[in-house]
């Protein structure tokens, strides 16, 4: 019983052993190369593998995913004869695991030996300055020198990428400084632009305002003289309207006044009167530095009233007038003539202007009627004063009445 119950167990432990070892479960993604009597015998992927105990065994197991590896710094010589430490980074797949396993003992390494010595094979053409701007043009040549390389141990780099390159300390320091030098330059420059560029629009600004104050200038101008222009014609139709009153009210005074002569028919001795009452103020001129009374005056006089009048019974040569029919003509209105005196804007001034009008078209009264007082006529320009001459003349004894000359003992040599 116990050397059966022993082989049994021993018999279970190996059957288990057995078991194990030719089952294997291979990861997603992942190739294991199996082997058999030490022979390459097949790649089996994801999923579950039966191996011959004792005989099959896995030599690799390969990962199929993409790897990253990222290599040390390299120190490489650029053509200046600059050392500069390049760090990179290689993104590869492995495509054929039997490659990779029997082809290169370490893919890895190879890789990055590779890497390193195509780095510098590139680089060592180019200047820093070169290798500095230039990190596109770097990975693309190594990507393409490395999948060229790597093709026969089953491996595709997919690309390679350059991390940092580290010029010496010194080149960092001049590097540094010629930035900073740049950038003054740089920052001189764009100032130097941004005062130009403030003079120019400050000139525009000015040539701008200088335009418009000089066509405000000119408005102003313009509109100065429309306003003048308005105004001297506002005062010269104010001064045609005022003649023209004038004229108006010297024509009725001048009516009123041979109406009033008329009527009050004066004799030679009131003419008379009147001439001498007229020579002062003939005398009252700028120009009348003397005046002089000539020695025929009285033949002159003589010979203007028998022009004029006619010897009465007495003697006397008394002014005879026209026979009057009752009518005196008067100047007709111009045409146009309202619209001097358009007031629409003052109502007040119209008020005025109309009855200035009314006074001034009023119709003379026939002789020996009734002359109702003007309005204004006493400071026209003698509308009522020859009446007023001639009522004075009646008073003065001797003049302007009939007789006169009989009832003053002088009365011949007068009339002389």
């Amino acid at each position: 019983m116990g050397a059966e119950f022993i082989i049994g167990i021993i018999l279970l432990a190996l059957v288990v052993t057995i078991v194990v070892k030719s089952v294997v479960i291979v990861p997603q993604e992942w190739a294991y190369i199996i082997e058999r009597l030490g022979r390459y015998h097949s790649i089996r992927e994801g999923g579950p593998a039966i191996l011959v105990p004792f005989v099959d065994r896995t030599r690799e197991r390969v990962d199929l995913r993409e790897q990253v590896v990222s290599f040390p710094p390299q120190p490489v010589i650029t053509q200046d004869n600059l050392t500069v430490n390049i760090d990179t980074v290689v993104y590869f797949k492995v495509n054929d695991a039997k490659a990779a396993v029997y082809e290169i003992a370490n893919y890895i390494a190879g890789v990055e030996q590779i890497t390193t010595t195509t780095l510098r094979n590139v680089v060592g053409g180019m200047t820093l300055e070169q290798t500095l701007t230039s990190r596109d043009r770097i990975n693309t040549a190594l990507r393409g020198e490395l999948d060229e390389a790597t093709e026969r141990w089953g491996i595709r780099v997919a690309r390679v990428e350059i991390k940092a390159i580290d010029p010496p300390p010194s080149i960092q320091n001049s590097m540094e400084q010629q930035m900073k030098a740049d950038r003054e330059k740089r920052a001189m420059i764009l100032t130097a632009e941004g005062q130009r560029e403030s003079a120019i629009r400050s000139a525009e600004g000015n040539k701008q305002s200088q335009i418009l104050t000089a066509e405000g200038a000119k408005q102003a101008a313009i509109l100065a003289a429309e306003a003048e222009r308005q105004s001297e014609i506002l005062r010269a139709q104010g001064r045609r309207a005022a003649l023209y009153l004038e004229a108006q009210g010297e024509s009725k005074a001048i009516e009123k006044k041979f109406a009033a002569i008329k009527a009050g028919k004066p004799t030679p001795e009131l003419l008379a009167y009147e001439y001498l009452q007229t020579l002062p103020q003939m005398a009252e001129g700028e120009a009348s530095k003397l005046w002089v009374v000539p020695s025929d005056f009285g033949k002159a006089l003589e010979g203007f009233t028998r022009m004029l009048g006619a010897p009465g019974e007495d003697g006397v040569f008394r002014y005879e007038p026209s026979p009057d029919d009752g009518t005196v003509s008067r100047p007709a209105e111009d045409d146009g003539v309202e619209d001097w005196f358009d007031t629409s804007s003052d109502p007040e001034i119209a008020k005025q202007v109309a009855a200035a009008t009314a006074a001034a078209q009023q119709e003379v009264p026939p002789v020996g009627s009734d002359v109702p007082p003007v309005p204004g006529a006493e400071t026209g320009n003698g509308g009522g004063a020859a009446p007023a001459r001639l009522e004075a003349s009646r008073e003065v004894p001797g003049i302007g009445a009939p007789g006169a000359a009989q009832g003053h003992p002088n009365g011949q040599e007068q009339r002389g």
